[in-house]
């Protein structure tokens, strides 16, 4: 037993004698610098950095560094690692022509769709591209030549759910088995399979007698508005955006001769929820706004035509029905009539301010819904529905 104690204590030291070893091996490395083994433009360099960033270790070595230049890793990257491997990835012009489209950038991205995204453009996954270096120096300069050739686009409608393809290939046969399309015994197709793929066109695709077919359908997201009586009149900022949910439906069909003749929804499945919008509004009068004591002003929008507010206070829902509003409206804090979006409802000149257009007031943007004899007088002038009298009840 105290052989086996003796044993395990001289274990113990080496353990710890090791650790000791190899910290202080890293410190001693760590004081004669970093290894950085650099590749630029092909070639390979390896040096010793003892600064503090990978950028002040490459401009002690006076390699300088464009603004479009990229650096594996990033320049700012602190140097605490014994050894690093470090990329610099060269701006150079490159010239891409996209059809009769021929744009000139300079990019140090390597993959194509990253240089098409410099100049705004999308590359697709059937579209076929080249990069190699320019052979005419004089027209296009030393650099790379992005050349993109277009896929076909049309329209595919299958099994009744239509989305935008591409293809290169010649015919609607070719393109079925490029796209994995088996029509089997009851498959129909809208046109021959010898007709040849052209820009624009549609190809038909569904199945003869009975059979299930899903579509996916757009949730709407909704609007969640906060009133911020710290924020002044006129503010309005979407605090976190909304995202569109995603509902399956199902359907039951009977196909007669390409003619759908029944159509019945046997299930009706949410697959993702829609998130709501949330926008904040600002509620703070400085005095300069409309108010229950103010009810009337002069208000100059940002294009310099004045406006003569007043406000009214009547039940608002037969003009509520249009700009999809239903009859819906509401009261804010501060006893603006509103929308279902957060919008005051104004009664404007038809003439200049046509029905659901947006405009400029006191107290913030407002919708047109209504009209009123007062145009007549003040074409520019706006009626702001509020609450302040309470005469309606709401």
């Amino acid at each position: 037993m105290k052989a086996m104690v003796w044993r395990f204590s001289i274990a113990l030291i080496l353990v710890v004698v090791s650790i000791v070893g190899l910290s202080s091996a890293s410190q001693a490395r760590a004081e004669e610098g970093r290894l950085i083994t650099l590749y630029d433009r092909g070639v390979k360099t390896v040096f010793l950095a003892k600064e503090k960033t990978l950028g002040e270790a490459l401009k002690v070595q006076h390699i300088t560094l464009d603004a479009r230049d990229i650096v594996e890793p990033a320049a700012s990257e602190e140097l605490i690692a014994p050894a690093y491997h470090v990329n610099i990835y060269r701006a150079r012009p490159v010239v891409v022509v996209d059809g009769a489209i021929r744009l000139k950038t300079v990019s140090s991205h390597q993959t194509v769709q990253q240089i098409a995204k410099d100049v705004g453009i999308t590359v697709y996954d059937e579209d076929i591209t080249t990069l190699k270096p320019s052979s005419d120096f004089i027209y296009d300069g030393a650099g790379l030549l992005l050349t993109i050739n277009r896929a076909k686009t049309f329209i595919l409608d299958l099994y009744g759910k239509k989305t935008e393809a591409r293809t290169h290939v010649a015919t609607v046969g070719a393109m079925l088995r490029e796209k994995q399309i088996t029509l089997g015994p009851n498959g129909r197709v809208s046109v021959p399979e010898n007709t040849p793929i052209t820009q624009g066109m549609e190809v038909r695709v569904w199945r003869e007698g009975k059979q299930t077919v899903t579509l996916d359908q757009e949730i709407p997201f909704a609007s969640q508005l906060v009133y911020d009586g710290d924020r002044p009149l006129g503010y309005r900022a979407v605090q976190s955006k909304g995202v569109p949910g995603v509902r399956s439906v199902t359907y039951e069909l009977e196909v007669k001769g390409g003619v759908e003749v029944s159509k019945i929804a046997v299930a009706n499945i949410v697959t993702r929820n829609a998130v709501k919008q949330v926008e904040v509004i600002g509620l703070r009068n400085d005095g300069s706004g409309l108010t229950l004591s103010r009810g009337a002003l002069f208000h100059v929008d940002s294009k310099g035509v004045t406006h003569r507010e007043t406000y009214y206070d009547l039940n608002m829902r037969v003009v509520m029905q249009s700009c999809g509003q239903g009859g819906y409206y509401s009261v804010r804090p501060d006893g603006a009539k509103v929308d279902a979006q957060g919008y005051i409802i104004i009664a404007a000149n038809f003439a200049r301010y046509p029905r659901c257009s947006f405009v400029e007031t006191s107290i913030g943007t407002g919708k047109v819904y209504d009209t009123g004899g007062f145009v007549a007088r003040y074409p520019d002038g706006f009626d702001l529905a509020t609450d302040w009298s309470r005469a309606d009840g709401i």
